[in-house]
């Protein structure tokens, strides 16, 4: 709950992480799970371009933005917009009680500054099943001013806290759906086990297929507490126990039916698919195949497209498509609030039906340089032009996971260890983790204490691989580069930054790039690697000429360090990382790859490709190259 306080309930709200977040997603803000998501990926790149490393977690960013709404001016209202009026909202509501107001005052702010009090209003007007759970909802409002204008008439000067201290009070139920009751117009959706001593006039028992009723798979938790009896550990079920135990269960739901009882199941047209279970045939009666499909669909999504795809079939009648357009029409003409409940049934929502646009005047000016990275050139070149484009040009790629925020903590450790700042000494570097750890937005907290141990044993390998002979010595860390060249008929600029410089007896220079990802790549990619290939690029090219006396150095070639993975038993074993190299550059196939790349570009054309890229890629649902993508404009 929100904090009030100060003499005279003038010292304003102070509003909790979770109290922020169960705001939005309320009435007040109408924000669902997407919308917080998004918000709070904004939050965290605005964090992030301001100069902070490793941002700090969503949820403390929203929580911070509500207090302060200004910081949401500048966001897209499509995602923002409830926490704008939720933050106006909280600051109506501080300035009333700061300015003197009562708690009542307070509330009235709250209250009347949202479309809730209308929709309310409306809703009890239409009556039926909606009209009597808004009639509750406002009894329910109307009792809150009253508590409020008790709280007030206690003595103590207190405030709006004499409110927080009169609903602490209340005993309220912790389990608002123990206590629900039924309306009779209502449909209730329940498991066979909730079912037992229930019984309705007219029983659905879906999805009896083969596989999942019966389902024969072994009961019980992980540590098979269920097992645990007065006689000790009872032995597993066995498939006989098991097939019984779904007979029974089947059983109850079926005789949960006062009068009419429907069973349904999916048969596949291949022996393989679907079948159904083997349970219908128990039931004393044919089971009916049914071949066509549903008159109508149950869903307002399949309904708009049944409606769309019948105004453009030329097989149908003029006087279909013209019945069909008018229901569309009506559709997207309901509303609420201003805001339309079908969206997608207005014309201008319809992807796939415009040609694509081109710009008569290019993006990029030829005669400059096409400005590329590492990565950019494996995306444009090996995997898919697509993704580079959306994630690089349009920004459209998320915000930075967990994964990322833990190789930027390992990849600044190394190299405080490498250029001196901090010893290389294990406790000092877990030190330093420590202080900045809890700012990466792990999914549960045992997931965030395994990374932290493969932290640590990522740092360990990096340790012991520091200090190791090697016969090179570092010359450099975090070296930046910026180089153009020529390659094909365009120019190119490769910027980026290598991680560590080294060089041997001979003086030639070696480039270190460190990698702290699961997996690593083959020998026939790394020999191939895009780039290490531009480290070794910029390096022909003079970008460490400076670390060598101004002289250009002998290329030595380049290589990736794995600190989350170990090296083979052979190379040293798993305390030493894996290290792959990459040769001295040979041939043009460098040069030809960053032709390939900078034409991409230069041309406009992003075409999509498959692979196994694919898997951790943000832009997968509206991709032509996969079947989730395709169904957008096909």
């Amino acid at each position: 709950m929100a904090e009030a306080g100060g003499p005279g309930a003038a010292g304003g709200i102070r509003v909790g992480v979770e109290d922020a977040l169960t705001l939005l997603a309320s009435p007040l803000g109408g924000m669902d799970a997407a919308d917080l998501r998004r918000l709070g990926r904004a939050l965290r790149e605005e964090e992030r371009t301001a100069g902070v490393a490793v941002p700090r977690p969503s949820d403390v960013l929203i929580a911070e933005a509500v207090a302060q709404p200004e910081r949401l001016v500048a966001h897209d209202l499509s995602y923002a917009r409830g926490a704008r009026r939720v933050g106006a909202l909280l600051r109506a509501a501080r300035d009333t009680l700061a300015d003197g107001g009562t708690a009542e005052d307070a509330l009235w702010a709250l209250w009347n500054g949202t479309p809730w009090a209308a929709r309310l209003e409306r809703a009890a007007l239409r009556g039926g099943a909606a009209g009597r759970n808004a009639d509750r909802d406002l009894d329910a409002v109307c009792a809150l001013f009253e508590t409020a204008a008790r709280a007030e008439e206690r003595t103590g000067g207190r405030g709006a806290l004499n409110l927080l201290e009169e609903l602490s009070a209340h005993d309220i139920a912790a389990d608002t759906l123990g206590g629900r009751t039924v309306r009779p117009d209502a449909v209730q959706l329940m498991t066979a086990h909730r079912a037992k001593g229930l019984e309705w006039r007219l029983v659905v028992v879906a999805g009896v297929q083969e596989g999942v009723w019966p389902d024969l798979r072994r009961r019980g938790s992980l540590l098979e507490a269920d097992r645990i009896g007065r006689d000790g550990i009872a032995p597993p079920l066995g498939q006989g126990a098991l097939l019984a135990e779904e007979r029974r269960l089947f059983y109850v739901a079926a005789t949960r039916a006062g009068e009419r009882l429907l069973v349904t199941a999916v048969k596949s047209a291949v022996d393989d698919g679907d079948q159904p279970s083997r349970f219908l045939t128990e039931l004393g009666v044919e089971p009916q195949d049914v071949t066509h499909r549903p008159r109508r669909p149950l869903a307002v999504s399949a309904l708009v497209a049944e409606l769309r795809a019948t105004t453009v079939d030329p097989a149908v009648s003029p006087a279909l498509r013209e019945a069909a357009a008018r229901r569309l029409a009506r559709l997207a003409a309901l509303t609420d609030d201003g805001h339309p409940l079908v969206p997608a049934a207005h014309p201008d929502r319809w992807w796939g039906l415009y040609e694509p646009t081109a710009s008569a005047v290019p993006l990029r000016d030829r005669d400059q340089p096409v400005a590329l990275s590492g990565s950019a050139l494996d995306q444009l070149a090996n995997t898919c032009a697509l993704q580079w484009f959306l994630g690089r040009e349009v920004k459209a790629e998320p915000s930075a996971t967990a994964a990322q925020g833990f190789g930027n903590v390992v990849h600044v450790l190394a190299d405080e260890v490498a250029s001196g700042r901090a010893p290389a000494d294990l406790d000092v570097l877990m030190a330093r983790l420590d202080s900045v750890w809890d700012a990466l937005a792990f999914d549960a907290p045992w997931k965030s204490r395994q990374e932290k141990d493969n932290a640590r044993a990522a740092l360990e390998r990096f340790l012991r691989w520091h200090v190791m002979e090697r016969g090179r010595t570092p010359v450099a860390t975090e070296h930046d580069f910026d180089v153009t060249l020529a390659a094909g008929e365009a120019r190119i600029r490769i910027r980026g930054s290598m991680d560590r410089v080294e060089t041997d007896a001979q003086g030639a220079a070696y480039v270190v790039d460190f990698k702290t990802g699961r997996s690593k790549p083959t020998a026939a990619e790394v020999a191939h690697h895009p780039q290490l290939a531009v480290y070794q690029l910029a390096v022909r090219e003079g970008a460490v000429d400076p670390l060598f006396g101004g002289q250009p150095p002998a290329a030595g070639g380049a290589e990736l360090v794995q600190l989350r993975l170990g090296a083979t038993r052979r190379e040293g074993g798993g305390t030493l990382p894996a290290v792959q190299r990459q040769e001295p550059l040979e041939g043009e196939w460098a040069e030809e790859l960053l032709a390939t790349a900078a034409g991409r570009v230069l041309d406009e054309r992003f075409t999509p490709a498959a692979g196994q890229h694919c898997t951790h890629c943000a832009f997968r649902a509206a991709c032509t190259a996969r079947p989730e993508g395709r169904h957008v404009v096909e």
